[in-house]
């Protein structure tokens, strides 16, 4: 599952009144785990910026002057989001601004079926206590001291990892094919197993079978182990079963 975190600078706070954004900073999820590719620009907003905005980012009209204006960068961003998830703290907010600035270019805009909300989650999960992203880096746990001011990349790997801990996916799962899924209570129970498309040739040898099969036959009637026994086409082992496999190695082990 791919998923794209997300944040933005902006030169205020509506852009319906002419505020518009001047960074956007991405990292790459996938299933919940950073993958290192990131997308980050600076943007020119082809206006001022207010004092009040610089306060909080510190980017200033000079500095994005020569920088590229929406128009020129909006490609590439919708090429690196594609079609993912896209996770901001207060979606509403920079969702907002991006689709300003999307149809000011007559691009397609982000609908709100693609927004996982980490402000929503942190408010469900943290019910009446403070959940901006300081206080939540400080909640999880994470080293923020580097945000000095905001900055729509360094936010992004922030929130990242806050997502990941909101998510409870700190323990990352392997890929691996869901077989079934079980709910007992609120938790929810997930057998999987991993399927080799094609099945290794076996290492066990006639000789080995042969050994085997003899101290099998030593252990009774009733012995597990005649539940694994492998068949054999003219002494030659066949292919490992799917219980077998992690099995039979145990079993060679196991005879004198």
């Amino acid at each position: 599952m791919r998923e794209i975190v997300l944040d933005t600078e902006t030169t205020g706070l509506d852009p319906l009144t002419g505020d518009r954004v001047v960074e956007i900073g991405c990292i790459e999820l996938f299933n919940r785990i950073p993958t290192g590719q990131t997308f980050h620009r600076y943007i020119n907003p082809e206006r001022d910026m207010p004092a009040s905005a610089f306060e909080v980012h510190g980017l200033s009209t000079d500095f994005l002057k020569d920088k590229p204006p929406f128009a020129e960068v909006a490609e590439d961003f919708l090429a690196f989001v594609g079609d993912a998830s896209l996770v901001i703290h207060n979606a509403a907010f920079d969702a907002a601004f991006l689709n300003s600035e999307l149809e000011r270019v007559g691009k397609p805009l982000i609908v709100r079926d693609r927004l996982v909300d980490t402000l929503l989650l942190a408010r469900r999960r943290h019910p009446g206590a403070a959940n901006r992203l300081d206080d939540l880096c400080a909640r999880y746990g994470i080293d923020n001291t580097r945000r000095t001011k905001h900055g729509a990349l360094l936010d992004a790997e922030l929130l990242a990892e806050v997502y990941i801990e909101l998510t409870g996916a700190r323990q990352a799962a392997l890929g691996l094919e869901l077989v079934t899924a079980d709910k007992t209570g609120e938790r929810e129970r997930i057998t999987i197993v991993q399927v080799r498309p094609v099945p290794l040739a076996p290492r066990i040898t006639a000789d080995d079978l042969a050994a085997h099969r003899a101290f099998v036959a030593t252990l009774g009637a009733n012995a597990i182990w005649n539940e694994y026994l492998l068949e054999t086409n003219d002494d030659v082992p066949a292919p490992l079963p799917a219980a077998s496999a992690a099995l039979a190695p145990l079993a060679v082990a196991a005879h004198p």
